[in-house]
């Protein structure tokens, strides 16, 4: 990617995140058992079972919000660059510390990315920007924890929607 390509995308990304809340709000309420569910401020529900049994554990829910956060980001971006985007899925594998606190000791992350006008420089732009300053998920985290994002590029045509 070029220098002047380069300053045209941080130049299209001024304002990105900027009309976030400084505050968010949330709540979690026990329900029964070990079954908590917690509700945005906007009212997103979901449920946490300590059993897995009608819930996820809070650690699923923080490694699809690291991806979440990563994937809006990556899209954004890639957008910006000129790329369509015909499909976009992710893997994420998280190693946790075996004794507690059993927190993340890394996070990897593999893309599935398919469409036209992509290349690896662009999406290894995409992921740094996303890695080194927007993805506010991954920066309220352990900062020893290691974080590797790998990707597999497919030229494909994205659909076109058909109108009336």
């Amino acid at each position: 990617m070029s220098e002047e390509s380069k300053d045209n995308l941080e130049e299209s990304l001024k304002g990105y995140k900027e009309k976030v809340s400084p505050i968010d709000k949330a709540t979690l309420a026990w329900d029964r058992e070990l079954i908590f569910v917690g509700r945005t401020n906007r009212g997103y529900e979901i449920e946490f079972d300590a059993h897995l049994q009608w819930g996820c554990k809070p650690t699923d829910t923080l490694l699809l919000s690291i991806a979440g956060c990563l994937a809006i980001d990556v899209l954004t971006f890639l957008q910006k660059m000129r790329a369509e985007i015909a499909s976009f899925k992710m893997d994420i594998i998280g190693e946790r510390n075996p004794t507690p606190p059993q927190y993340y000791k890394a996070v990897e992350i593999i893309l599935y990315i398919a469409g036209k006008n992509l290349d690896s420089k662009k999406v290894d732009r995409a992921v740094s920007l996303s890695h080194e300053k927007y993805c506010s998920v991954y920066h309220s985290l352990r900062k020893d924890m290691e974080m590797k994002v790998r990707y597999i590029l497919e030229k494909k045509e994205p659909s076109k929607e058909i109108t009336d």
